[in-house]
Formats: structure tokens, sequence, C-alpha cells
């Protein structure tokens, strides 16, 4: 797994994710690949649970947040890590790095855990670490100005996540360090705005919905012009810190857009058209950064695993990582968009997945419900899906109503109705699929993970279209689930939850598979432990699987349970 692209001058730096720990990783031409930091350092934060935003380099000096012990250290000139902030059990937490232009401090987010609650802030880490942003219930993506002179930085409050509403301000740094002036660019409670950045000659961009999609203004005159706009996305819901979707390159602007689970590279040059890059990858994670004359960032597509590439604007591509997994290109299939009308007269999207060797027969489906639920199911090398394919199921992946890649109108879909559309639209999906001959209607399963996981506890419930359900890291019940989610999310029930009856206890006990990691800190396993079914518990494991024996042993048991009697 390879996140949180930067590049600094031609050296390309990545986080790699490996069974231990997150490993900070540099690329250069001269000397290929190598391991940043001394061994038993690994680079994560855990603001918010979900972290992002945990490291910066630069030409000389790296900064990062240290996942034992959550306190940032400052690597100069190749040396051994020195710790910055003071040591707090990881109660106080850090992320969104940024340099503070001609003083070399670093401005962030902070995140105190203390009996009086979880606090977020914006700080500057000098001698005495200095909050210079608070009241808000969350802030991300402190931006300085290249002259060091102005700050920009985005806020929200409870009950809306950052992609419902949001703010952006812009304050003056006085010689003191003290922010004045603080005014409002862009934002609200019906306008989501993320990822302020400036261009070379300090000019504020930002990414905005004003329009029903997420494009890219410019902030010049007190007024926000338009930069790159259509009816696509050019942002992903931040779920992390860190994410930049847009670069600046010279006089251009190269930007991921995204049109349901497609993303694309455009290039946006001084005066001209928009342009479509002609790249093999139909996944782009929301990481760019710029190398010299390149763009790196990390591509996928149907039949290529995530690797992190080096490209030119002509379409030349350099893949910087190897691939681990040897695989048949003829025995892999790839998935085909549909489209299907809902139950209450909308329309809702997905991938379809034949099975390989193929049958006169319809064959069983396997339906999956994706995490977030505010995420979507992207147009890459899926293994848990060829997994299936290749043992004679098909696969369909549903993006519900609440789904990214659709517009603001879609992505709103799921407010006040979790548990409900998202669920039923499952069920749609299938049933159009069986209409279509494409599916056996005696042998459909449904498959979930985090909040997909809530999703299939629902549509067992509710419909009765499953024979049975798989649930990976679930969440359970959402009011308790609420009191023991993290900070970020805790609220975020609030805005989705419906008024619904609970539907069939009886449907879930009899056909549900509960897998959940020990560890988990986002879905606590008290909550799968409540439910009276069928609980494999994985030793050491968290939210998401990384060791390579728990993602075998737990796909042989969900195997296991779909061919249980009846599908």
């Amino acid at each position: 797994m390879y996140d949180a692209v930067q590049a600094v001058g031609e050296a390309v730096y990545w986080i790699e994710g490996r069974p231990d720990g997150d490993v900070l990783v540099r690329w250069t031409a001269a000397e290929g690949r190598q391991d940043v930091l001394p061994e038993g350092f690994h680079v994560a934060s855990y603001v918010h649970e979900y972290g992002g935003g945990a490291y910066l380099a630069t030409e000389r000096d790296l900064w990062f947040c240290n996942a034992d012990d959550q306190r940032v250290y400052h690597v100069r000139d190749g040396g051994h890590p020195v710790p910055v902030t003071s040591a707090s059990s990881g109660t106080w937490r850090y992320a969104d790095l940024r340099l503070l232009p001609g003083t070399g401090e670093l401005v962030c987010v902070r995140e105190r855990h203390e009996e009086t609650g979880v606090h977020n802030e914006l700080v500057v880490l000098s001698a005495e670490p200095s909050i210079i942003a608070s009241g808000e219930d969350f802030y991300m993506s402190p931006e300085p100005s290249p002259d060091g002179k102005r700050l920009a930085w985005v806020s929200w409050n409870a009950p809306l996540m950052p992609w419902d509403g949001s703010r952006l301000w812009l304050a003056d740094i006085g010689p003191d360090g003290v922010l004045t002036g603080t005014r409002l660019v862009a934002g609200g409670d019906e306008e989501s705005v993320c990822q302020p950045r400036w261009s070379d000659d300090g000019v504020l961009h930002f990414v905005s919905d004003r329009s029903g999609w997420w494009n890219l203004y410019a902030w010049r005159d007190g007024h926000a012009e338009p930069v790159i706009t259509g009816e696509f996305e050019v942002a992903a819901a931040p779920w992390e810190f860190g994410y930049r979707t847009y670069v600046f390159q010279g006089d251009q602007v190269i930007a991921v857009v995204q049109q349901g689970p497609l993303h694309s590279l455009v290039v946006r040059r001084s005066g001209g058209d928009l342009e479509r890059l002609a790249l093999p990858y139909t996944s782009i994670k929301p990481y760019l950064a710029t190398a010299d004359e390149k763009v790196t960032f990390i591509g996928s597509s149907p039949t290529r695993l995530p690797t992190v590439v080096l490209a030119e604007t002509s379409g030349a591509v350099h893949e910087l990582t190897p691939v681990d997994v040897t695989l048949d290109q003829a025995s892999l299939v790839r998935p085909e968009p549909f489209t299907f009308g809902t139950r209450d007269g909308g329309e809702a999207y997905g991938l379809y997945y034949l099975p390989s060797g193929g049958s006169d027969e319809p064959p069983p489906l396997l339906v999956r419900a994706h995490p977030g639920p505010t995420a979507n199911w992207p147009l890459r090398l899926d293994l848990h899906a060829q997994y299936f394919t290749s043992r004679g199921f098909a696969v369909a992946d549903v993006d519900y109503r609440g789904s990214t890649g659709y517009g603001r109108a879609y992505r709103l879909g799921l407010h006040h109705r979790w548990g409900m559309v998202d669920a039923t639209d499952c069920a749609d999906a299938a049933r159009h699929l069986v209409s279509a001959g494409q599916a056996d209607p005696g042998r459909v399963a449904i498959w979930g993970a985090s909040a997909g996981g809530y999703t299939v506890l629902r549509a067992l419930a509710i419909t009765d279209v499953f024979a049975v359900g798989i649930a990976r890291s679930a969440v359970v019940d959402l009011e308790s689930w609420s009191r023991a989610a993290p900070k970020f999310q805790a609220h975020h029930a609030e805005l989705l939850r419906g008024e619904f009856s609970g539907g069939s206890e009886a449907a879930i006990q009899r056909s549900l598979l509960l897998i959940h990691g020990d560890e988990d800190r986002v879905t606590p396993l008290e909550q799968a432990r409540s439910l009276n079914a069928r609980l494999v518990v994985i030793p050491g494991a968290g939210h998401t699987l990384r060791r390579p024996a728990d993602v075998r042993h737990v796909l042989r048991v969900e195997l296991e349970h779909i061919l249980l009697p009846g599908i």
C-alpha cells in the first residue's frame, strides 16, 4: 500500500504500508528506492484516528509524526531523528505539517486528548508551541503564503463533516506570529471547501462544491474565479489530512478529476483549454506532487495494482515501485460500470464483475457495500473481487446514494437515510442484475466493511434479497458507536441516521458472519460481540487487515460462509 506522495526537486517521497508499520521511502534517479528513517521509526498520525499529513520533506529537512509516541521529530541532512514536541503518551497528536517561510518553524493541526475532552487547534511549533487558532471543532490544511505573511486554513463544526459544510479562512501573520485580520474566503454550512494552496505568484486557490461539484477556484481581488470546472470532482472526501489533488507547474495547473469510478489527470495551461493526459491509469489516489518537470502520483487500473508513478505531461510514465504479486493478466476480470433504478424512482451506480470461466447459467452474486459511507468503489484492480470471480461468483460493487464522484447532491443523498437507502440500493442493484440474467436470484450474498458492514446488517434486516452477509469491522449500533467513535466521526450518525423500524433481527442472526480485529479503535470489538451472530476475531488486527496471513485466513473464512447450504 502506498500513500502520501511528496516531491522535493527530483526526489520523490511516499509512505509504504508494511505489516509492522508505515515506512517513509525516498526515490531518486541516482540512488533508487531507500528507506529514509532508522529502524524502529514508523510514520503515522492518529489525529481523528484516520491520520494523514504525517510528514513534511524539504531540501535539507524532514519532519514526521512518529507512530509509537505521536511526537513530531526533525531530521537534518539525513541525521538521527530529534523530537520537536514534548512527550505526551500519545494524548497530543499532530497532522498537516507545514513550514512557515523564513522561520524554520512548523504550523500544523494539533489534537489534545484530555479529561475535558478532545480539542483541535492550529499551533506553531517553536521553542514554546503556541496556539494560533482555536474555538472551532475541527481544523485542517494550514497553508502559509510563499512570502510567509498570510495563512489560509479550513475549519468546520459538528454535526457537519468537512464534505458537508466547511469554511476557508485567511489571516495576516504578524511579526510576533499572531494572526490578525481574519476573514472568510469561502464556504459555509451549505458549501464544502478544501485544499487551499498558493500558486508560486502568491494567488490562493481552493476547491469548492458551490456549483454542485468540487471544482477548483482562484481567489483574486476578493472574488472566486473558476480555474478547473465542470461536472466532475477535483477532490476526494477528506477522511485524512494531506490530500492534494491539484498542483502547480510553471504556468499550468495539473489536477485529478473524478467522474463516477473513473479518475483522470488533466492540465489547464495558462489561457488554454482543459487537456486530459493519456495515461494507463483509471484510479489515482488524492496525492499529487511535482518533481522537477514531472508530476508524481499513485496510479492503478483494473489490471494494475497501485504503484508510485513519475509522469510527464506528454504521457510518458516511469513506475517507481515494483509489483510484488505475480498476476495472470488473462485471468483478470475487468469490471463494467452499470446504472440501475431504485425502488423510490432514483438512480444509482455500480461496477459488475463477471465470474471467470464462463457458464450458461446465471452465476451466484456477491454484492459489496463500500466503507465510508462517504466514499466510492474505484476503478482499479481489486484482489478481493478477483478472489471471488475466480471461484465462480459475479461481484457487484455498489456506489449507493451517499457515495462520492457524482456531485454534491448525490453525496448528501444519505442524510437522515443511513441504513435505509444504502441497504435498499444494494438490494435493488442485485435485483437489476438478476432481471438482466447476470445473477442467480437464489444465490445472492452481501459483503461490507466498517460503515459498509452496517449496510450489510440493515440489508439483511429490511430486504429479502440476500441469503447471507459478511461484515468486517462493522458499525453495529449507531447510538453506541457514536459514543465510542473518534471525535471526528462521533457525530456522523447524527447527520445520517433516519427514523426506521429495526427490521428482522432473526435474519441477521441466521445468516451473518462478523470479522473483527481485537485492536480496532474505530469500531470497537464489543459492538460486534453484542450481536448474536458468528464472530471471527483477528488477534492484533486493527480497523483494517495489514498482515498477509490475516488476509488469507479471512478470505478462506468468507468463502466458507458464502458456500453455506443455500448459497
